[in-house]
Order: structure tokens, then C-alpha cells, then sequence
């Protein structure tokens, strides 16, 4: 904190003494959202979560350099749920506690061949799938590090962050297993180069989980791996996208296991005429089988893999292979309406090792725009075979931003 508020002072400074050149840019973000979730062999079944979710603050900038400072707040409207930190645990987890904080506080400078920001920041690299913001719920999880951006050469750009804390979903009620934030000194290195044929990535994320409370320090990490990403016209009508990666993790500083574990993504969309079409195999691979020897991602939007229903965030000790088959469609504008669209997504999970099904999952959305509100009504259902248990859960949802 006495980073952050340094760094406000330092720009109210060089605010003073270029004020004629000063430009200031609101920041207004809103969501309301409805949340319900139902899990077999629960005491209480169901789950009833209306949030509201406010984000405000001011973005100040005068040539190469700028600042931004935004504030948030998550208010429950109709708190029948476990929010991880309160409630009665009889009733499936919404991962949406009441919270007031402190969002970003950052300070950039920014041309193009060099970006460097420091404070309290989003960090998203590549696909999420290792560093994200947690977008999707509401106290989205951000950053206190000092990140540079640079680009060398025509389509070659170096990305690389120290990062000192965490700033969890939890908020500031976080406690135990769940805190606030996590600190530890974290290096995020990624390296790309543009191709004819896609990006190319190699990444080195060494993860420092430094707190007992937080596994006994069993998430702490070093991964390094490679990834292909890009898209080819095959006519007038239709597209080709494809991700390929690769990463091999191993135990890092204070880690008390002793593992090492691979992880593989092929991805592949088509999109014809509106029509989109995707298929992928993900696998996060087991070492011996013991707790936390598996592949983990304890930085990335894991919501965004592996199913909705949330079963998969903490990968089980025997790994997972995740096989995924999904369609949509997008319509032109419908009236007042614009990037209309449906999809479906089934995915089968299975272990790493030792040959178990896990269960399999449907998820479903509908999404449309109206001006700058963005609506949407989402669904998932797992199908418990020999992890967790059956989990519907559904969400109607609306953001602003202004």
C-alpha cells in the first residue's frame, strides 16, 4: 500500500507541472448479475446470489505517461448462498463475497516499442489459461507488480512482470485457504514473435505462493513452456483457428513436493458463414498421484476451462484430460441488438492416471449488446461419474461500462 500511494503522489507531482496538457477519462463499470447454483449431496441444495457489482475511478494522462485509480464495491441483493466465507456451507459455493477495495492504482508510461506499469494492475497473458484477471466474477483478481512491455524488433514483443501480491477474488473479508492476497515474489516472462503461420510463445511463470497458508506452500511453481496461436482464411466464407501448447511444471522455492508434470492444449475452430465450430483436447498432467503433484494454474481464469461448473479449478491429484466439442451461431444485428449469438460446448473429463472418468458437463449461452450493455444467460450441468457430485448452475447477467 505505501507503493501505491507513493505512486499517486508521484503523478499528482507531474500532474502539477504539465497540468495544460493533462487529460482526464472517466472509468465507470456496472453488473448485475443472478446466480443459482444447485449441487447434489448438499444438506441444502440450492444457491440464490443477486449481485451488484460497481467499479468508478479516473484515468489521468499527459503525453508518454498516465495513471489510473478505480475503486470497486460487490453488494449481494439476495444473499442465499456460501460465498466461500460466509454462509452456511451446507449450500454450494458462489464465489461472489461482499467487498469493498481498492481495484487498480497503477502508474504507466507507454510509446510504442515500451510499456512499463507499476502498482496495482491486471495482468492477462495469452489465453488466461496461466495468468488472468478472473473477469467473470466480480471481484476480479488483480496484481501489485511492476511489468514491462517491450518491443524490440517488428513482431517480436518481450512481456515481463515481478510481482510482490495477489489480489484474490476473496476481497478484503479474505481469510485462511482464502485471503485477501497472496504474497511472494512471482517472475512472468513471456516472449513472443509474430510467424506466417501464428504467434509463437515461449513463457517461464515462476509462482511463489509464499504463505503456509495457502496449501503449506504446495502451489508455489515453475512452468515453462511454448505456445503456437493463429488463424488461416481456407475460402471467402471460411476461417481456420488453431492453439497448440506445451508446459512442463516442476516444484519451485518453498514447495515441500518434489514433481514434475506436463500440460498439452490442440485447439481447433471453424467459422463459416456465422456458423463456429470448436474442438479441443486439454490434458494437466499427474506426477505420483499425491495432492498438489499435479499440473496447477493458480494464476489464470480457470473458469474459462474445463467446464462452468467450476469442478476442475484445483486440479485432482491424478491430473485431467479434458475433451471438448462446441458449436454457435452469430447473427448480423437484430434490431436494437448486436452480436447476437449462441453456443454449446460438452466436455468429457477424465483422469490423467489410473484411467478414471471424472463425469461430463454441457454449458450453454445465449449472449446480445445493447449500446453498451452487454446481456447474457448462461447454463452448465455436470454429470458426476467418479469426481464431486451433480451441479447445475445458472446465470442472467448484465454489464455496463461506460
Amino acid at each position: 500500500m505505501k507503493y501505491i500511494f507513493a505512486t499517486a503522489a508521484s503523478l499528482a507531482v507531474a500532474g502539477t507541472a504539465c497540468a495544460q496538457e493533462l487529460t482526464l477519462k472517466p472509468i465507470a463499470e456496472a453488473r448485475l448479475r443472478y446466480e443459482q447454483a444447485d449441487q447434489a449431496g448438499l444438506a441444502t441444495e440450492a444457491s440464490d446470489a443477486l449481485t451488484i457489482r460497481a467499479r468508478a475511478g479516473l484515468s489521468a494522462s499527459s503525453g508518454a505517461f498516465s495513471a489510473t485509480l478505480v475503486g470497486q464495491g460487490t453488494l449481494a441483493a439476495i444473499d442465499d448462498y456460501h460465498d466461500g466465507l460466509n454462509g452456511a456451507a451446507t449450500r454450494p459455493i458462489i464465489a461472489d463475497p461482499e467487498n469493498i477495495a481498492l481495484y487498480i492504482a497503477q502508474l504507466q508510461y507507454k510509446t510504442k516499442a515500451v510499456t512499463l506499469t507499476g502498482g496495482r494492475q491486471r495482468i492477462v497473458l495469452d489465453d488466461e489459461r496461466f495468468v488472468g484477471n478472473v473477469a467473470f466474477r466480480d471481484n476480479g483478481q488483480t496484481f501489485d507488480a511492476v511489468r514491462a512491455e517491450l518491443t524490440p524488433a517488428k513482431g517480436l514483443k518481450l512481456d515481463l512482470s515481478y510481482v510482490w501480491s495477489v489480489r484474490t477474488i476473496w476481497g478484503f473479508q479474505g481469510r485462511g485457504a482464502r485471503q485477501q492476497a497472496v504474497g511472494g515474489d512471482t517472475i512472468l516472462a513471456n516472449l513472443s514473435y509474430a510467424t506466417p503461420v501464428g504467434a509463437l510463445t515461449g513463457f517461464a511463470y515462476l509462482v511463489d505462493q509464499d504463505e503456509a497458508a495457502m496449501q503449506g506452500y504446495r502451489l508455489s511453481s515453475q512452468t515453462y513452456g511454448v505456445r503456437l496461436a493463429g488463424a488461416r482464411p481456407l475460402s471467402k466464407a471460411a476461417k481456420l483457428s488453431y492453439q497448440l501448447s506445451y508446459a512442463r511444471q516442476s516444484d519451485y522455492h518453498r514447495n515441500p513436493n518434489a514433481y514434475s508434470a506436463d500440460y498439452w492444449l490442440a485447439d481447433l475452430t471453424l467459422d463459416v458463414k456465422g456458423w463456429k465450430l470448436n474442438a479441443g483436447y486439454e490434458v494437466l498432467g499427474a506426477s505420483s498421484g499425491t495432492p498438489f503433484t499435479s499440473f496447477q494454474t493458480p494464476l489464470g481464469t480457470n473458469f474459462k476451462f474445463q467446464g462452468w461448473a467450476d469442478k476442475f479449478l484445483t486440479t485432482p491429484a491424478n491430473g485431467i484430460r479434458d475433451l471438448y466439442v462446441g458449436g454457435g451461431y452469430g447473427w448480423k444485428p437484430l434490431g436494437p441488438l448486436t452480436g447476437v449469438s449462441v453456443q454449446a460446448v460438452w466436455h468429457r473429463f477424465d483422469s490423467d492416471r489410473l484411467n478414471q472418468h471424472y463425469g461430463d458437463e454441457i454449458n450453454l449461452i445465449a449472449s446480445a449488446k445493447v449500446r453498451k450493455t452487454a446481456l447474457s444467460v448462461r447454463y452448465a450441468r455436470y454429470d458426476a461419474k467418479t469426481m464431486a457430485t451433480d451441479t447445475q448452475k445458472l446465470w442472467v447477467q448484465a454489464d455496463w461500462t461506460y
